[in-house]
C-alpha cells in the first residue's frame, strides 16, 4: 500500500495526486503540515517538504519530480500510448522542461506565494512565519500569473496539448498548480480563451475530481473552482 505524505493545498502534492490518478493508484493520504517540521517527518524527508511516497519495502521517494519519475518507471508501462512521459528523448525533454517551469518557476512565482499567504499562514505560528497574508506579496503574484497563463495559451494554441499531440505531465503539473490559485479566485480567466478551454478540458478528468472537493475551513472555493463549464 502506498501512503502519499501531503497538504491539501500543496500544489506539488496535488500534482501528484492527479498523477496517481491517471495511473489508476490508489494511495492512502497523510496530510503533512510541512512548517510543524515532525522529527518523523523530518526523519522520511529531512528537506522537511511535501509530498513524499511511501511505499513498503522501499525508499520514501520525495519531491513531485522524483515520485513523476518513479511512477513512470515503475507503472509507465502499463499506460501504453498515453503514458504521461513519452517514451521518445525529444517528447521526455520537453514534458520535463515544462513540469519544471510549473513545479519550479511557476510555483515560485504564483502558486507558492498565493498558497502560502492566503491558506498557509492562517495555522503557522509567528515563530513559523504565520500571522495576516502580505497583500503585496499577493498582489505580485497576481501581477505574474498574467504572463504564464499567456504563455499557457500560446501552448493550447501551437499543439493539441500542452507539450504535444497527447496529455502528459507538463499538464497535470500546469492544471496542479492552477488549482489551487483558482480555489482563491486569482486566475484571470477571461484574458486567455486557449488557456481557459485547455484548463477545461484537464480539469474534466476524473483524475481531477477529487482536488475539485477540497475545500479549506473558513475559505470557500471560488464559483470557477468548482464549475467545469466556468
Amino acid at each position: 500500500m502506498l501512503t502519499l505524505f501531503h497538504h491539501t493545498f500543496c500544489p506539488h502534492s496535488r500534482f501528484v495526486r492527479v498523477a496517481l490518478g491517471e495511473y489508476g493508484i490508489e494511495a492512502r493520504l497523510a496530510e503533512e503540515r510541512a512548517w510543524e517540521r515532525r522529527e518523523v517527518f523530518l526523519a522520511i524527508n529531512p528537506a522537511g517538504t511535501t509530498p513524499v511516497l511511501v511505499e513498503e519495502g522501499r525508499p520514501p521517494i520525495p519531491g513531485a519530480a522524483i515520485i513523476a519519475e518513479y511512477l513512470d518507471e515503475a507503472h509507465g508501462n502499463d499506460l501504453g500510448e498515453h503514458r504521461l512521459l513519452p517514451r521518445d528523448v525529444g517528447g521526455r525533454i520537453e514534458v520535463r522542461r515544462l513540469m519544471s517551469w510549473f513545479n519550479d518557476k511557476f510555483f515560485a512565482e504564483v502558486s507558492g506565494p498565493i498558497v502560502s499567504e492566503r491558506i498557509f499562514k492562517r495555522h503557522m505560528t509567528p515563530a513559523q512565519g504565520g500571522g495576516p497574508p502580505d497583500t503585496d506579496v499577493i498582489r505580485a503574484a497576481k501581477a505574474n500569473i498574467r504572463y504564464h497563463l499567456a504563455y499557457i495559451g500560446w501552448l493550447a494554441r501551437s499543439r493539441d496539448w500542452l507539450a504535444g499531440e497527447r496529455l502528459t505531465y507538463a499538464d497535470l503539473a500546469a492544471a496542479a498548480h492552477i488549482s489551487a490559485v483558482d480555489y482563491s479566485g486569482d486566475v484571470p480567466w477571461g484574458e486567455d480563451e486557449a488557456a481557459k478551454i485547455w484548463y477545461a478540458r484537464v480539469k474534466s478528468r476524473p483524475s481531477m475530481r477529487p482536488l475539485l472537493m477540497d475545500k479549506h475551513p473558513g475559505i470557500p472555493p471560488s464559483q470557477s473552482y468548482v464549475d467545469l463549464d466556468f
